[in-house]
């Protein structure tokens, strides 16, 4: 990393210019292509797609991808003649539009009017289906010329679902908030905007490329909003730890390119440690094998990479140009009048952390004992989890997407856009006058309000697939939609087809059909289920991982045993403050998001990948001061007071940026973004305040020397890694200015007679 940050802060203009260059192109690049995202989500093991396959292979509609026209007459009645000449000339418009397949119009069609006509609700609809969306907004422009005082009208269904474009603003803010925090802390305007400027680039860049690989992978429109969250948030913090670092060497004495070196050789390695990590958890998601998350997870994991690698390439540049405008004006004053000294420079009075540090030493168990229980409060309600998507019947009101769910749901029943598709491979009489009995059969099932008649299609083989559209009484958010889902395969299928030539079972060894249930809502909830089931062990990955790092870093047992359960209640605090804030309903109606509804599938494991990333940085880098204070002094209760007190500042500053960054994005206008955001900036602020620096440091006192204690057969075995590169003497003191001498520590936790590999450490 030395020869790293030298290369970079002698050819400064020349690294400046590369990223300047990079970003250039990307642009340039970027604008000439486009995007090519796709919102399309599959995963292949899942019912539901299997039965999309189906119906695609037979030409059969599936789902509920079209669009929908609704109207509602307020007072004439919705089958006056002038309501339809009105509304009947608006859709031939529409039908003639370039892209528009279909247009199906009850007033014109009498077979759809049973389904699309409610004459004494005074309410109807037409669908739309559609070939491209050139023309979506010649619809809405064409719907809404109808609305009058006498009659409502709102288009709606997927074709039509409009997402808010999440981000800009909610940067902004997030920026802004960061700025001013390092402003207050630094108290000079070149240090706190040097990791804002790093930060940015290094999502630029992210982001752009992101644009240009959407051409040649899966990639979701969210992986911006995405990329945009989790970069900022890291990079900026990133840049934080070693401008830190950079200033304390210069108020040491160094020369600012000796300043840069013992940076990057230090903070930048942490940097590298944290990013890494960061990265790996990300990419843990494929074990959910969801494109859509894995996408995202992957694009999240690019934007780490870049801010990671603007933070150890341009950062050193940069800090190389501004030179000692890097420090305060009173920094320089003192630095003018002579080097910091140990002596000169140590506090007259404790400070803050110092005094919080003393006090968990003084009150373990009872510290201890509070923090677990205000963490064990806040991820209480995730024992309630319950995954899905919400629709357009929780959108705020006075959205066009609430006013369409309202004017449907009150004409046409809750359900009537959370349709499901049956379907099956009927190649004989039998087999389809088995399935037309099920479509007979299911009419009386609990939270059925309609079922279709059979429609068959021809797959290029020539062989008969049968459907059916069944409509439930409820949404597709609701529990009891996911619960006929589920009778609807275990029991209802099962119990009518047996004996008859179909069957549902999957993998029944007999030779009968199988059917299948689909559908856009189906879908959804195989999603749901199938996240659902992996949880487990996608945490478990990550607590296994987090264990592993932890030894290797500290050569420890009860260290990383401790960091890794707590890392689960971190986790498990971001599920909880999930669940109350949105599927409970807690902060939705606060961040404009309307009402609740179940927590989007893709949530849980993103929040989970960036948040054990983030707290395995924190938990690295409090207890490495601890490791080196008990390394060089074998007293346990002293390594964990100084450790907590030297590090507790910039730990605070780093999650007070993160809790801003991430809180900023709860007001992005989209739920996904939103839960994701809330749940990070809440789970940062627990980890922080109250794990890392309550918790941990208790249960260590607690503990005592067995914190430290290792086998001598793993010793033998384990790699070994400076985190933080080589010691160079000095520690970050309670204020930003003040340094105090140290001593090298080892990795072996015994205090004296060794001379192994050195652990050198900083405050960031």
């Amino acid at each position: 990393m030395t020869a790293l940050a030298r290369w970079c802060a002698k050819r400064r203009w020349y690294v400046v210019g590369a990223w300047v260059l990079a970003l250039v192109a990307l642009a340039a690049g970027a604008l000439s292509a486009g995007d090519g995202f796709t919102n399309a989500s599959s995963s292949s093991a899942t019912e539901s797609s299997r039965a999309s396959s189906l119906m695609a292979s037979a030409g059969l509609p599936s789902g509920n991808g079209g669009g929908k026209i609704v109207w509602h007459s307020n007072g004439a009645s919705v089958q006056d003649p002038a309501v339809q000449t009105e509304v009947s000339a608006a859709l031939t418009k529409i039908a003639d539009l370039p892209g528009v397949a279909a247009v199906t119009n009850p007033y014109t069609q009498p077979e759809t009017a049973a389904t699309q006509l409610n004459a004494s609700a005074g309410t109807a609809y037409a669908t739309v289906a559609i070939t491209s969306t050139d023309s979506i907004e010649a619809i809405r422009d064409i719907a809404a010329g109808l609305n009058s005082d006498q009659l409502q009208v709102a288009v709606g269904g997927q074709v039509f679902t409009e997402q808010p474009a999440a981000g800009g603003a909610a940067e902004g803010v997030g920026i802004l908030a960061a700025l001013v925090i390092l402003l207050l802390v630094f108290r000079s305007a070149w240090a706190a905007v040097l990791p804002i400027i790093t930060g940015i680039v290094g999502v630029a860049t992210s982001l752009l490329l992101l644009i240009l690989l959407s051409h040649v992978t899966d990639l979701s429109s969210n992986v911006i909003t995405m990329g945009a969250l989790v970069g900022l948030g890291v990079g900026i913090d990133y840049a934080l730890f070693i401008v830190n670092r950079h200033r304390k060497a210069l108020m040491g004495g160094k020369s600012v390119h000796d300043a840069v070196s013992e940076a990057l050789n230090t903070s930048g390695r942490a940097v590298l440690f944290a990013g890494a990590t960061v990265i790996i958890a990300l990419l843990g998601v494929v074990v959910v094998d969801i494109d859509i998350l894995t996408g995202m997870a992957r694009g999240a994991a690019l934007a780490v990479l870049l801010t990671v690698a603007a933070a150890t390439t341009l950062l050193p540049a940069l800090l190389s140009l501004i030179g000692l405008r890097v420090l305060s004006r009173r920094q320089r004053r003192e630095l003018a009048a002579g080097p910091a000294t140990p002596l000169s420079s140590s506090p007259t009075r404790s400070t803050l952390a110092e005094r919080w540090s003393a006090l968990v030493q003084r009150a373990p168990k009872r510290l201890g004992v509070l923090g677990l229980l205000v963490m064990v409060v806040l991820a209480s309600p995730a024992v309630s989890l319950r995954l899905g998507s919400s629709d357009a019947g929780s959108d705020p009101v006075g959205t066009a997407s609430r006013e369409y769910a309202d004017l449907m749901g009150a004409g046409f029943g809750d359900g009537v856009d959370a349709t499901l598709s049956l379907v099956a491979a009927t190649p004989d009489a039998a087999s389809q006058q088995a399935f037309t009995d099920l479509s007979t059969r299911l009419t009386s099932v609990d939270d059925v309000a309609a079922v279709s008649p059979v429609a068959t299609g021809t797959t290029p083989d020539g062989q008969s697939v049968s459907a059916i559209t069944l409509t439930p009484s409820s949404s597709a958010q609701t529990e009891a939609t996911a619960d006929l889902v589920t009778a609807l395969r275990e029991d209802v299928i099962p119990a009518t087809v047996a004996g008859s030539g179909v069957n549902s079972g999957v993998n029944s060894g007999s030779s009968n059909l199988q059917v299948l249930v689909g559908g856009t809502t189906a879908s959804s909830i195989d999603s749901a289920q199938d996240v659902l089931s992996k949880l487990p062990l996608f945490l478990g990955l990550v607590a296994l991982l987090g264990f592993l790092l932890l030894v290797i870093a500290f050569r420890s047992i009860v260290v990383p045993l401790v960091g890794a359960l707590g890392n689960l209640l971190t986790l498990a605090v971001g599920l909880g403050v999930l669940v109350a804030a949105f599927q409970w309903g807690g902060l939705t109606g606060v961040l404009q998001l309307g009402s609740a509804a179940p927590v989007e599938s893709l949530v849980p494991v993103l929040t989970i990948g960036i948040m054990f990333g983030l707290s395995m940085d924190y938990q690295v880098f409090l207890v490495s001061r601890m490791h080196e204070e008990y390394s060089r002094t074998g007293d346990n209760a002293r390594a964990v007071r100084v450790g907590l007190a030297e590090t507790a500042r910039v730990i605070v500053t780093a999650a007070a940026i993160m809790f801003f960054v991430f809180a900023a994005f709860g007001f992005a206008g989209q739920r996904i973004v939103a839960e994701i955001g809330v749940g990070l900036a809440v789970a940062v602020l627990a980890d922080a305040f109250i794990l890392r620096l309550t918790i941990i440091p208790a249960l260590m006192h607690l503990i005592g020397d067995r914190n430290w204690a290792y086998p001598s057969w793993a010793e033998r075995i384990t790699p070994r890694i400076s985190i933080e590169g080589a010691d160079t003497g000095t520690q970050l003191g309670a204020d930003a200015g003040a340094v105090v001498p140290i001593s090298r520590g080892h990795h072996d936790a015994r205090p004296a007679g060794r001379t192994e590999e050195t652990s050198g450490t900083d405050a960031r």
